[in-house]
């Protein structure tokens, strides 16, 4: 197991066994808000955890303290002080963390426990998947503060679940409910509580545990690099990405597992 004395956060809280990361983010009192401090810190955890090898981080679940917040958004008070060069350099922290984030080779699932709203949502869709909280609440309310997403949410609330429907979330700055966002392609999961939450999400964690960890490196790559490519060129990076994965051993580990009709042990 990882020694965690290296990791010294105000405002986060870590739990690693096996290789599973867990990620609390833990202003209860602020319902987790994301001031510029939290986000200096997600930035130094992810870019130690990107250094880490398989034996050492294999999955990340990410999430907030207490049964209200995932992350309610940005600090609203640091927001106000800001004048224009500054709110530029937030976004671009800002934007800079989460697309780290979705970078991690590892797997990354936002298991939400109540409000994600404005830069907690679009914390939720940096990770690869979205387990919710059946009390949990997704929203960009941005426009009510007379702002836009600035953390990626125009970009990615889009591709989450389509154009037209990201335009109205967006300029109403409506907030919807677990089970509409499961229903839009936002959530993959709605589990009835917040004490269900966890195990629902490790459970999930454990199944993508068992099956081969570069190749779930290599095909996270292929899905992010390919999103926006014409697709006889995207179907030439995936070719890449498949064919550089039989320099593996767990590939050999795989197909002869099958082949002798028993369980793979990978190795990565």
């Amino acid at each position: 197991m990882k020694d965690l004395s290296g990791f010294n956060y105000k405002n986060l809280k870590l739990h690693q066994e096996n290789g599973l990361w867990t990620l609390m983010i833990s202003r209860p009192q602020a319902l987790n808000a994301l001031k510029a401090e939290v986000i200096d810190e997600l930035a130094d955890f992810l870019r130690q955890l990107s250094e880490m090898d398989f034996e050492n981080a294999r999955g990340l679940i990410i999430t907030g303290e207490g049964e209200k917040a995932f992350v309610a958004g940005a600090d609203i008070k640091e927001l106000s002080l800001l004048n224009e060069d500054q709110a530029l350099a937030l976004a671009q922290k800002g934007q800079s963390v989460f697309h780290e984030l979705s970078l991690l080779k590892i797997p990354v699932i936002a298991a939400v426990n109540g409000f994600a709203l404005g830069g907690g949502c679009e914390l939720a869709l940096a990770c690869d998947f979205i387990i919710a909280s059946k009390n949990a609440k997704f929203g960009l309310p941005e426009t009510t503060l007379g702002l836009i997403p600035g953390f990626g949410g125009t970009v990615r609330l889009s591709r989450a679940v389509g154009m037209r429907k990201a335009r109205e979330l967006i300029f109403t700055g409506e907030i919807i409910e677990a089970q509409e966002a499961f229903h839009l392609g936002l959530v993959n999961h709605v589990v009835e509580s917040v004490s269900e939450l966890l195990p629902f999400v490790k459970k999930k964690m454990e199944i993508i545990f068992q099956r081969a960890p570069v190749a779930i490196a290599k095909g996270k790559l292929s899905i992010n690099r390919t999103w926006d490519m014409e697709v006889e060129e995207g179907q030439k990076f995936e070719a890449e990405q498949f064919s550089s994965l039989f320099l593996t051993e767990d590939v050999r580990e795989g197909t002869q597992a099958f082949i002798e009709k028993r369980k793979p042990v990978f190795k990565g």
